[in-house]
């Protein structure tokens, strides 16, 4: 299963495996746990600050240290020395301090005489100003994050990292063995990895919380736990947003990652030095088609759905036939898929707005959206342009 670090699973974990994590447990995982900030995850792995993470994590920060004269992303690198380290461009680090339940604060802003745009504007208007808040109290990067379909929200708060170099990364041909990422695949035969190091003030970082090496790998049955971010499930979608993924969404994704890997594809067999400016986008357009075409396939399979599809059908019954949960709920199924209808018609019009894979559109999309909403006041702007998240934002399009 996937939880957060506030709700591990306690009962479950000590009636499986007769397992009990302490508090001191979680807190010493939570913290050597890093996110890289352009995508992926990562852990302290040593006193001095160096972390490790994949290869695809890293790749696009080794190519932005990459030149046709030192093309590292085919032939490796590695620092024998700390000053050979390579300082990463715009790369930002984060580690998760703290966490705080919101949720009472946030939904108390809007009242039950609003329309729900108007509860909507009053909620985002909360959020902007409890992470202004804590930002100018401890200087932590704060970020309001939704759980639960917006049943939770809790400030996040980050120890931000902004100097970040370069250690190791292994040649081109160890790290996708094949010519394939190997990723959503097991077992996994490539060398998938990157070491970084954390700097502040000009020296290693010296984290009180890192993952030792074990020499030994893990036994058969053996308990393992997989800290990172991003994470999310789609578990708890309805039927009508997993026909909504399979009909509309996932097929217009597949149809852009195909054509922007023609692309690519066409500026790379340009020569070699186009082939090298473009490699990482190559690679991260190859990932997400094995991902989402993962995800795709099952929502072809009708077995899956039919089951999806029951045990809906199951649950509403079950509300709807105790009058008190009726009361309390009423039809958001049919709430939901009214909504997805709506959605569906606007779906490629709002699609221009998250081009996330498409780099110098991206950016010029983001810096258009930065200068609309600093128009307004800051518990009115969009999720990413309040002020205490602009730094982070402006640093990756620089």
């Amino acid at each position: 299963g996937m939880w957060t670090f506030d709700n591990p699973p306690l009962k479950q974990l000590k009636e499986r495996y007769n397992f009990e994590p302490t508090h001191q447990w979680l807190d010493h995982v939570r913290l050597s746990s890093v996110r890289f900030n352009d995508g992926g995850s990562g852990s302290f792995v040593s006193k001095d600050g160096l972390v490790m993470t994949n290869h695809h994590v890293g790749l696009g920060q080794i190519q932005k240290l990459s030149t046709a004269e030192r093309d590292i992303v085919k032939n490796g690198y590695y620092a024998a020395s700390y000053e050979e380290e390579l300082q990463c461009p715009d790369l930002e680090l984060n580690v998760l301090h703290k966490m705080t339940n919101i949720t009472e604060r946030v939904n108390g802003a809007a009242t039950d005489d609003m329309s729900d745009e108007d509860a909507l504007a009053a909620r985002r208007k909360a959020i902007g100003q409890i992470e202004k808040e804590a930002t100018e109290a401890d200087g932590l990067r704060s970020n309001v994050v939704s759980l639960y379909s917006g049943g939770e929200y809790w400030l996040y708060q980050y120890k931000k990292y902004t100097d970040v170099r370069l250690v190791f990364a292994p040649e081109e041909q160890m790290a996708s063995y094949g010519g394939d990422l190997d990723n959503f695949t097991f077992p996994r035969y490539c060398l998938d990895v990157a070491f970084f190091r954390v700097y502040e003030d000009d020296k290693p970082v010296q984290p009180k919380n890192y993952f030792k090496w074990k020499t030994a790998g893990p036994e058969a049955g053996e308990l393992v736990f997989v800290p990172g971010n991003p994470g999310r499930t789609e578990r708890l979608l309805t039927y009508a947003q997993l026909e909504y993924y399979r009909d509309y969404r996932y097929p217009m994704v597949l149809d852009f990652i195909d054509n922007s890997m023609k692309n690519l594809q066409a500026f790379a067999a340009l020569g070699e030095e186009q082939e090298r400016q473009v490699k990482a986008q190559i690679r991260r357009m190859s990932n997400a088609d094995k991902a989402y075409n993962g995800m795709y396939q099952g929502l072809l399979d009708e077995k899956i759905m039919e089951q999806k599809r029951t045990e809906e059908i199951e649950f509403r019954q079950t509300i709807m036939n105790d009058p008190k949960l009726k009361e309390q709920f009423g039809d958001p199924w049919t709430d939901i898929a009214n909504l997805y209808e709506t959605h569906r018609d606007k779906m490629l019009a709002n699609s221009l707005y998250t081009t996330r894979s498409v780099g110098m559109l991206s950016n010029a999309l983001q810096i258009v959206r930065r200068a609309i909403e600093a128009e307004k006041p800051d518990g009115e702007r969009l999720s990413g342009y309040n002020d205490a998240q602009l730094k982070s934002r402006e640093m990756r399009v620089t």
